[in-house]
């Protein structure tokens, strides 16, 4: 449990192991994009919102669905707006046909981390006796690897509306420290950084508890290319929150749960809350400072 300025948020890595471990399971075969394991996965991401005092719904244009649950905010004037945190919980399913020992892509760290520190924020802030004064959407996409089909579906059919959205954050690859550029102990990458005031505002919740949020190199490359893309072309401050962005297993068999640092996670993912709870206690909402190419209708990718 930390503890800052005399508030407790209770997300420990006995928690995060749990939900990680489960996820990314060989039960759970890859979680590939549709697949049984995918089915199962969003099963426990319901069970788990709705244990938490959230109701989940489920929201999709195929055999997959986003899994989804609101937290309304306390302040009359701001919680008819929205800040949405994300993961994406869908991996590569199983390799077919299998010519190694091991053909399961269980995705640990990518993407079962982040929908691990999801579930733990929400968890953490729906107990809370008094809540953050916007409303927050917690969302497990579908099908991220398969050309963010589960977020385009969103931006394309939003459960709340997208100008009434104020950010989005989506959590990736929070697991693992051992980034190939090096050790990344109590630290974190927002990518597209500048593009917008959120990293600044990251930047400034998470001092208090020791965690650097920073722009890593090539920010705007890695920008593009998880669930923040299609809200930050509908023209909505979106970024996506890593700890290694490139890793030694990643899009391996060998992403699994036993190679988390959950202790380090137990320690960035509460910093991240804070940040969220700071954009969301905000009467002023998040704004570009970098004009960004808006698509007007966007589309979802074919199944």
């Amino acid at each position: 449990m930390v503890n800052v300025g005399g508030l407790a948020l209770a997300i420990s890595a006995a928690a995060l192991l749990g939900d990680v471990s489960y996820l990314s399971s060989d039960l759970l075969a890859g979680r590939g994009t549709p697949s049984p394991g995918l089915d199962l996965a969003a099963r426990y991401i319901a069970l788990r919102f709705r244990a938490d005092g959230l109701e989940p719904v489920l929201q999709g244009r195929s055999s997959s669905k986003n899994v989804l649950a609101i937290l309304k905010g306390s302040d009359p004037e701001l919680a008819g707006t929205y800040v949405i945190l994300s993961a994406h919980y869908d991996h590569l399913g199983v390799k077919s046909p299998c010519d190694a020992a091991d053909c399961i892509y269980n995705g640990a760290n990518d993407d079962a981390s982040g929908v691990a520190a999801v579930l733990e924020i929400a968890a953490d802030l729906a107990a809370r006796p008094v809540k953050p004064r916007r409303s927050m959407l917690f969302a497990a996409f579908y099908g991220e690897e398969k050309g963010l089909a589960g977020s385009w579906d969103y931006v394309e059919h939003p459960l709340v509306p997208l100008d009434k959205t104020v950010a989005v954050i989506e959590l990736e690859q929070l697991g693992r420290t051992d980034d190939i550029r090096g050790p990344q102990m109590r630290r974190a990458a927002i990518t597209g950084y500048h593009l917008s005031t959120i990293g600044a505002d990251f930047a400034a919740a998470g001092a208090p508890f020791g965690i650097k949020f920073y722009d890593p190199p090539h920010s705007r490359e890695y920008f593009d290319r998880s669930d923040n893309a299609p809200f930050a072309k509908a023209g909505v401050p979106a970024h996506c929150i890593a700890v290694a962005l490139e890793f030694p297993d990643y899009h391996q068999p060998g992403d699994k749960w036993q190679k988390l640092d959950y202790a380090n996670m137990a320690e960035v993912v509460p910093a991240i809350e804070a940040g969220l709870v700071s954009i969301a206690s905000q009467t002023d909402p998040p704004r570009w400072t970098t004009r960004m190419p808006v698509q007007a209708a966007p589309r979802v990718p074919p199944d």
